[in-house]
């Protein structure tokens, strides 16, 4: 899988070394969350930005089972921001992370604990 080079849009712009790692051994599906291609991601970033004109988010994962994506801020130093799509501007912060593993190891532990709950549950 190819990450979107958000790097056209945002000059200097690079994707932490944690995200290149999980693409690269292909730990893209959490259950809960995923990791967008290229192709998606790309039209996620120019949708979003129309949407939030005031922030420059780079979409990296979408939840399947809600609007939340988690992106990465120009200008906040790796964290990452859990948006709230479609939500209107002001309303749509959702959360944060401090760094892209602080991000990975709750999805992780979310995929966890719905596995567990299927798990009990019979499916």
């Amino acid at each position: 899988m190819e990450l979107y080079d958000a790097s056209n849009k945002y000059p200097g712009f690079e994707y932490p070394f944690g995200l290149e790692k999980i693409v690269d051994l292909g730990i893209v599906d959490m259950d809960t969350w995923f990791i967008m291609d290229a192709p998606f991601a790309e039209g996620y970033c120019s949708d979003m930005a129309d949407r939030y004109p005031e922030r420059k988010l780079v979409p990296f994962a979408k939840r399947c089972d809600n609007d939340d994506v988690a992106c990465f801020e120009i200008g906040k130093a790796g964290k990452v921001e859990i948006i709230h799509d479609f939500a209107d501007p002001g309303w749509e912060q959702r959360g944060e992370y401090d760094d892209f593993w602080a991000w990975f190891e709750d999805a992780v532990r979310q995929l966890v604990e719905n596995a567990r709950e299927e798990e009990l549950d019979g499916c």
